[in-house]
C-alpha cells in the first residue's frame, strides 16, 4: 500500500539517523510532509535533503527535545511551516555513557541524562502538541520504547527503566486523549544495529575485556543469536513499518498498546 499518511504532517525526533530516519523516511514515502528533528543540525538536514530529493516535502529542526523552550520553538516551526500537526512519533533516545552490572558502574549522569531524552522528551513533546491534537479531533501519538522496557536488564537499568515508562506514559495518556479522538501507542524494538546499539556494544566490549578482535558488531551478533528466537536482527524499516500503521487510518481502534517488534524476544 501507498499514501496511507497523504496529507498528514508528522514530527519525528531523532530522525537523524537509526530507527528515526526510517521512519521518517517512510512517512514521507506514504505521503506524509515531515518535520526532521535531530540535535544534531547537520543530520536533520541530510535526512530532510533525502526526503526532499524525492519529491516529498520535509522540514529540518534542530532542537534537543529534552529542552521545553527548545520543543514549543520546534511546534511553532512546524505550525508556521505545515499549519497543521497530525503525527507525533517520540524516538530520541540515549543510553548514557556506561553500562550497568555492577549498578555503582552508573553514574548520576548517566542516569538523568537518559532520564530526560527518553522519558521527559516524551512528556514535553506530547503537552506541546496535545492543545492542536484535541482542536482539530484527531491526531495519532507513536512513542518508541523497547523490549529492555519490557523486562528490565541489569545491563541498562537506566535505560530499561525508561523504556518502561515509556510503555507506562503511552497507557495513561492513551486514556487522556482518547474521547479527544486521538490515539497514543508504543513500539517495542527488538536488537538493531543503530549507532546507539553501537555504542553500548562498544562498552560491553570493553567491560568484558574482550580480545581487540572482538568488535563491537561481533558482540551484537552473538546478542542477536542468544535472545532473539527468530535469529535474525530488527531493522530500521521494521520499526517504520509498524509506525507508519501506528499513524494510518488502519489503527483508528487501537490505543494504549505496546507492540513489540523483536522477532519473538518478549511474548507479552
Amino acid at each position: 500500500m501507498c499514501n496511507r499518511l497523504e496529507g498528514k504532517v508528522a514530527i519525528v525526533t531523532g530522525a537523524g539517523s537509526g530507527i528515526g530516519r526510517g521512519i521518517a523516511l517512510a512517512f514521507a514515502k506514504e505521503g506524509a510532509k515531515v518535520v526532521v528533528n535531530d540535535e544534531h543540525g547537520e543530520e536533520a538536514t541530510a535526512v530532510a535533503e533525502e526526503i526532499r530529493a524525492q519529491g516529498k516535502e520535509a522540514l529540518a529542526v534542530e532542537a534537543d527535545v529534552s529542552r521545553n523552550d527548545q520543543v514549543e520553538e520546534m511546534v511553532s516551526r512546524t505550525l508556521e511551516a505545515f499549519g497543521r500537526i497530525d503525527v507525533l512519533v517520540n524516538n530520541a533516545g540515549v543510553g548514557g555513557e556506561h553500562v550497568g552490572t555492577p549498578l555503582s558502574d552508573l553514574t548520576e549522569e548517566d542516569w538523568d541524562r537518559t532520564y530526560e531524552v527518553n522519558l521527559k522528551a516524551h512528556f514535553l513533546t506530547c503537552r506541546a502538541i496535545m492543545p492542536h491534537m484535541i482542536e482539530q479531533k484527531s491526531g495519532k501519538i507513536v512513542n518508541i520504547s523497547s523490549i529492555a522496557g519490557k523486562t528490565g536488564s541489569p545491563i541498562i537499568p537506566h535505560y530499561s527503566a525508561t523504556k518502561a515508562g515509556a510503555v507506562n506514559f503511552t497507557q495513561a495518556l492513551a486514556r487522556e486523549l482518547a474521547p479527544h479522538r486521538v490515539n497514543v501507542n508504543a513500539v517495542c524494538p527488538g536488537l538493531i544495529w543503530t549507532p546507539l546499539w553501537e555504542r553500548m556494544a562498544t562498552l560491553l566490549a570493553e567491560k568484558a575485556s574482550l580480545p581487540s578482535g572482538v568488535n563491537p558488531r561481533a558482540v551484537f551478533d552473538g546478542a542477536v543469536q542468544q535472545m532473539i528466537p527468530m535469529k535474525t536482527e530488527q531493522t530500521a524499516e521494521d520499526i517504520a513499518m509498524t509506525a507508519v500503521f501506528l499513524a494510518s487510518s488502519e489503527s483508528d481502534q487501537i490505543t494504549g498498546q505496546a507492540i513489540n517488534v523483536d522477532g519473538g524476544a518478549e511474548l507479552h
